[in-house]
């Protein structure tokens, strides 16, 4: 009987340590499935409008543009932006200037008290000379995708041109296509930033998940009333 016994546990054993070999397969094969995912999402994003990326004088050319969209970054103090949100702003202002449009649209996070992009970003480009009135304030725009949609949807833009870095810009193409606007992009790289590798990588997995948002479509965290972004900006202050 413990002989029978001790039979039976060691072809228990046996057939789970048989089981092993299948079950690091199956693990690695999902694995290696998830990454090929990803990195085929990511060319879709990256190759789907990379020619609506344009340059300033390309910029100039276009007609009916609703307005200049620049998209948020980090901001210090509430009072000063970073690096990078600086040379959008910069950027952003330029095209304003150089007539692609009379509307400058600012999205970015005002979803604490404490922390406000794009009173940051509007004071800049009044500044800068802009007319206040001609810069419109989204404060909710806690996402690309959210300041995508709110463009359209709240602020009744439908060609717009984007402002953002390279790297940034071809998920931002494809969220507004996907969502109905008609967008072109400039890119603002005029100097290198710290942590960009970093950046580059999260932003792989940000233009996969993207891709699955734009299938479904889902509701941003707020909408609200209608500010049409072709009357005064002030109204969003």
């Amino acid at each position: 009987m413990r002989k029978n016994r001790k039979t039976y546990m060691a072809g228990e054993e046996k057939k789970r340590i048989g089981l092993l070999p299948a079950a690091i397969c199956f693990l690695l094969l999902a694995a290696i499935g998830c990454v090929t995912a990803v990195f085929f999402l990511n060319r879709i994003v990256v190759s789907s409008y990379a020619d609506r990326i344009v340059t300033e004088t390309e910029a100039r050319r276009l007609t009916d543009v609703d307005c200049i969209l620049v998209l948020g970054a980090g901001v210090y103090a509430n009072k000063y932006p970073s690096a990078m949100l600086e040379d959008r702003l910069s950027e952003g202002v330029s095209l304003y200037k150089l007539g692609v449009s009379d509307r400058l649209l600012m999205t970015g996070d005002n979803g604490r008290v404490d922390y406000n992009e794009v009173k940051v970003m509007k004071d800049y480009a009044v500044k800068a000379g802009v007319p206040s009135e001609h810069v419109f304030q989204d404060h909710a725009g806690f996402s690309t995708y959210e300041s995508m949609y709110r463009a359209r949807d709240i602020f009744a833009a439908e060609k717009i041109v984007i402002v953002t870095q390279n790297y940034h810009m071809y998920r931002a193409l494809y969220i507004a296509r996907s969502l109905g606007l008609d967008a072109y992009g400039v890119t603002a790289d005029p100097r290198a930033y710290a942590g960009q590798t970093m950046r580059e990588c999260r932003e792989i997995l940000a233009r996969s998940k993207d891709v699955i948002t734009c299938i479904f479509k889902p509701l941003p965290t707020f909408l609200g009333d209608v500010i049409p972004v072709n009357g005064n900006g002030n109204v969003t202050d």
